[in-house]
């Protein structure tokens, strides 16, 4: 099992920058394929990112592709996510979630264990 915590959402002008991060604890780190997802009120949790478990391989929504990087730090037990030129419409609640098994799958039913979240809002 493992556990996620999310950080370093907040509030920005669109354009602006932000660095997520999500840590892991529990068992081992690189074990797990990443994800990123998202949630803007009223709609469903969307695929955002994901990287495989060593970073050599990752995937990205087609809207997103070009703005947000997907990183890990498997010595660090991290994985981020860098969200460049932020639009209105990347508002939402960013959770970070993990999967015991391959490297590939974009349906949130396909992640085991997820973090509560952080919120990111942007103004225009």
């Amino acid at each position: 099992q493992v556990q996620l915590v999310e950080s370093g959402g907040g509030l920005v002008q669109a354009g602006d920058s932000l660095r997520l991060s999500c840590v892991a604890s529990g068992r081992t780190f690189s074990y797990y394929t990443m994800g990123w997802f998202r949630q803007a009120p009223g709609k469903e949790r969307e695929f955002v990112a994901t990287i495989s478990r060593g970073g050599g391989m990752s995937d990205y929504a087609d809207s997103l592709k070009g703005r947000f990087t997907i990183s890990r730090d498997n010595a660090k037990n991290t994985v981020y996510l860098q969200m460049n030129s932020l639009k209105p419409e990347d508002t939402g609640v960013y959770h970070c979630a993990a999967r015991a098994g391959d490297y590939g799958t974009r349906s949130p039913s396909g992640y085991d264990y997820w973090g509560q979240g952080t919120q990111v809002t942007v103004s225009s």
